[in-house]
């Protein structure tokens, strides 16, 4: 069942309320929003449009939040701080990323190019743009403060319709079909790369003997798992713990035949040897192996710490309050 437009608003402040203060938090402010209900629906309002009105006499859930934890919003004000931490927060997760990427991926473009200097040049990428990131956005908003330029148009009114809605469970049915679906394509791409698409395979068939059906089975696993986490409905240590070695392992394999010169087909003409295009092409697979399986193992231990905080996952695409403006 989908939780409540109360449900839904306590679960948004909760989510910024320190652990040991969160089981009080909830009871006083369901409390809270209980009887300004009743109140209502006793003067005379359907208790739907109760519930609507006192929800947004509370005003935005972080802000409530910051209120009952005690935290002062100096920064760079109270007006425009929970703007500034929305802001910050889509840069650092979308533009950094994408500017490390292409740092990174320039670097593959370079003479004597190693997994060294790639890695060197994105972590200094990611220090160098996140500084500068950090620096003017701040240095932008202190300035729409002190001079009230573009004010009107950060401070956005708050409104129910910016409410998160969160998933009942684990993993929707739609989560659910991709992680099933991906895992299917890439072994048929597997297989049919054998067999199709070039004269020659692009994949080293020598390693049909073992490491491409090893290779295969740990694809295979990474569904048998997503259906485990769909079946028990919940994120759980043991759920992070297991998809954590499989995305190691899986990883190790690929990597190690890639380092080895042992993962394209030395047959294959689709390779310059004179460019050395076959390496810096596996060096490029090596850097997007280690990247996708460090990322998967942070996404699912994140959810798993939500889940264990009692922080109920986000359905993708909702809660528009936490967007830039």
């Amino acid at each position: 069942m989908s939780a409540s437009l109360t449900d839904r608003y306590v679960f948004t402040a909760l989510r910024r309320v320190p652990e040991q203060q969160r089981a009080d938090i909830d009871r006083e402010l369901r409390a809270s929003i209980d009887d300004a209900v009743d109140a209502r629906v006793d003067a005379g309002e359907t208790r739907e449009a109760a519930i609507e009105r006192t929800l947004l006499e509370l005003g935005d859930p972080d802000r409530l939040a910051d209120s009952y934890a005690g935290r002062s919003n100096f920064l760079i004000g109270p007006e425009l701080y929970g703007v500034w931490r929305r802001t910050m927060k889509v840069l650092f997760t979308t533009v950094l990323p994408m500017v490390v990427t292409v740092v990174a991926v320039v670097e593959l473009f370079a003479a004597d190019v190693t997994v060294g200097t790639v890695i060197g040049a994105a972590i200094g990428a990611t220090l160098t743009v996140g500084v500068h990131l950090a620096f003017w956005t701040t240095l932008a908003f202190w300035i729409v403060e002190r001079t009230g330029a573009g004010l009107d148009d950060l401070n956005t009114p708050w409104t129910l319709a910016k409410l998160p809605r969160y998933e009942p469970g684990a993993l929707s049915r739609m989560d659910l079909g991709a992680l099933l679906v991906w895992p299917a394509l890439l072994i048929v791409a597997l297989v049919l790369q054998q067999f199709a698409f070039t004269d020659e395979p692009v994949l080293d068939p020598a390693n049909w003997s073992f490491w491409w059906p090893l290779l295969i089975v740990l694809i295979a696993l990474k569904g048998v798992w997503a259906v485990w986490v769909f079946r028990i409905g919940q994120w759980t240590r043991p759920v992070a713990v297991a998809n954590a070695v499989l995305a190691v392992v899986t990883a190790a394999v690929q990597v190690y035949l890639l380092s080895a010169d042992k993962f394209f087909n030395p047959g294959f003409t689709g390779f310059d040897a004179e460019a050395d295009l076959r390496g810096w092409v596996s060096l490029a697979v090596i850097v997007a192996v280690i990247l996708g399986a460090l990322w998967d193992i942070f996404d699912v231990t994140r959810k798993t710490e939500r889940a264990r905080k009692g922080i109920p996952a986000q359905v993708p695409g909702t809660g528009n309050s936490y967007s830039v403006i």
